[in-house]
């Protein structure tokens, strides 16, 4: 399996990290080393000063697709899910200045915490779905659905034209304004509506 992640897919987190918009969807890969395993916490790396949570939804892949259309989208996942890219910014800076890729500042062990899944026949409208991150009870980010700039079904037809999405593969469709630093003994909730979805202590 892989882990399609999309960057870039809200004007608000555009402007907050003062991006450019893009044509079309920003995207990059995690490999499965990255994946959080169950019940485990964060731990913070030596190599970073400012780990940055940033808070997204997540589309499990349930069939065989390449070159997708749109309208077919919704035929390729039956599962929601909440999920957060956790990112050294520090390096994603100094890698982004020197015109480098991001992946040691975004797909490191550990920087993928997948939630729990929700069957999206219990979800009313896909694009329009509330969801947010509290760290330590407070709420540092809101998001809806509804604010992508590229829409589920329009994520999945673009990366299927690059990468064949297969079984078990999941997308995270990018995250809202918000993001912020992680220190030790953080605890950070994520919902979906009033879901709760995961919870992971900082180390």
């Amino acid at each position: 399996m892989k882990i399609i992640c999309v960057g870039r897919n809200y004007f608000d987190h555009i402007n907050e990290l003062k991006n450019e918009k893009q044509d079309s969807p920003v995207l990059f890969l995690k490999p499965e080393t990255s994946i959080i395993q169950k019940k485990q916490p964060f731990f913070i790396p030596d190599f970073s000063n400012d780990i940055q949570y940033e808070v997204e939804v997540l589309i499990k892949i349930n069939r065989l697709g390449k070159a997708i259309s749109p309208k077919f989208s919704h035929k390729y996942y039956n599962e929601i899910g909440l999920g957060i890219d956790f990112t050294a910014r520090d390096l994603q800076n100094k890698l982004k200045k020197d015109s480098l890729p991001w992946e040691k500042s975004k797909s490191f062990d550990g920087s993928a915490l997948i939630g729990n899944w929700i069957n999206k026949k219990n979800i009313d409208d896909i694009n329009n779905l509330e969801f947010r991150l509290t760290k330590n009870g407070d709420i540092v980010q809101k998001g809806n659905t509804s604010k992508m700039l590229w829409d589920i079904d329009e994520l999945i037809s673009e990366i299927s034209n690059f990468f064949t999405l297969k079984i078990g593969d999941i997308i995270f469709t990018g995250t809202p304004s918000g993001v912020g630093r992680v220190v030790e003994n953080d605890n950070l909730v994520g919902y979906i509506n009033n879901n709760e979805c995961f919870s992971i202590k900082i180390k």
